[in-house]
C-alpha cells in the first residue's frame, strides 16, 4: 500500500497519501511511519471481505476517483453529502479528511451539513456536525 510514497515523491504528496490512509507522518519529517495512526475502515474488513477491499482499492479509488469529469474536490464534495444523507457516520471522518484535503473549506462543509439539516433531517445533520467539529479540532496546528 506505500509503494506509492517512494523516495522520490515530495513530502507534500506524502503526507496527502497518509492522511487518506490514515498513517501516521511526524511533523517537518521527510519519511512516512508506516504505523496506523488506528485501523482504517479498509485494514478491518480486509481480513473479513478482501475482494471488497480490493475492489475499493482498485475500482473505487483507482478509477472512479481519478476519472476526469469531476474534480476530487467535487468527488469529495458529493460523497460527504451523499454520506450524511445517509447516515454513514462510520465513513464520514475519513471523507472529511479527505474533502479538506482535496480543497473543500471547514466553511463550505458548514453549508453542506445546513443545507442537509433540511433535506436528510435535523439528526442527521447535527451528527455530521459533531462529527466535522472532532476532525476540524484534530487538524488544528
Amino acid at each position: 500500500m506505500l509503494a506509492a510514497a517512494t523516495a522520490g515523491v515530495k513530502l507534500a504528496k506524502r503526507v496527502q497519501f497518509a492522511s487518506q490512509h490514515h498513517f501516521v507522518a511526524s511533523k517537518g519529517a521527510d519519511i512516512l511511519s508506516t504505523q496506523a495512526a488506528v485501523p482504517t475502515a479498509r485494514e478491518v474488513v480486509r481480513g473479513v471481505a478482501p475482494k471488497l477491499i480490493d475492489l475499493s482499492e482498485k475500482v473505487l479509488f483507482g478509477d472512479v476517483w481519478e476519472r476526469p469529469g469531476l474534480s476530487k474536490r467535487d468527488r469529495s464534495f458529493i460523497t460527504v453529502a451523499a454520506l450524511i444523507a445517509m447516515c454513514r457516520n462510520d465513513q464520514l471522518p475519513g471523507h472529511l479528511e479527505r474533502a479538506l484535503n482535496n480543497g473543500v473549506t471547514k466553511e463550505e462543509i458548514g453549508e453542506i451539513i445546513t443545507h442537509l439539516a433540511f433535506y436528510a433531517g435535523w439528526p442527521a445533520a447535527m451528527t455530521a456536525g459533531t462529527i466535522a467539529r472532532k476532525i476540524f479540532d484534530a487538524r488544528k496546528p
